[in-house]
């Protein structure tokens, strides 16, 4: 299992954290080699499934995920989700948390990344990449601008 925890200050509102957050689409635009399709209709919801899909031409692979927690902020409180990986390849569940904090919000995402058929030894290396492209995917998604 490789298992990581990316934690983020920003000073952007909980609520506006979990928007850019949860925006799937966005996370492509930050994940080199990356498209991302929702597959279910908006908006997203428990039971929202999504299809990242890393690599170039014919050559790569899909991750199928679910969304299987969906609890938004509310009136400035925290807000929480979590995706099941449900594809052939990567296997796991992300979780994104966010609050308030002073001067905006602390957003937590951590994550237990796994490829099938890949041996438990190369979990240290699958986590320092993990932490390294989906904290560098948090930066960006929270530095993006509104309505991007």
């Amino acid at each position: 299992m490789a298992l990581f925890r990316i934690e983020r200050r920003t000073p952007l509102s909980a609520d506006e954290a979990w928007r850019r957050l949860t925006v799937w689409e966005h996370h492509a635009a930050q994940v080199p080699l990356t498209r991302i399709t929702v597959t279910t209709p908006p908006p997203t919801a428990t039971g929202t499934v999504l299809v990242a899909r890393t690599g170039i031409g014919r050559v790569g692979f899909a991750d199928p995920m679910e969304v299987v927690a969906w609890d938004p902020p509310v009136a400035g409180g925290a807000g929480h989700c979590r995706l099941e990986k449900r594809g052939g390849v990567v296997l796991g569940w992300a979780e994104i948390g966010v609050r308030p904090a002073p001067g905006g919000a602390l957003v937590v995402w951590t994550e237990d990344l796994r490829l099938r058929g890949l041996p438990r030894a190369f979990d240290k290396v699958i986590e320092r990449a993990g932490r390294l492209v989906f904290g560098r995917a948090v930066t960006g998604l929270l530095g993006s601008p509104p309505g991007r």
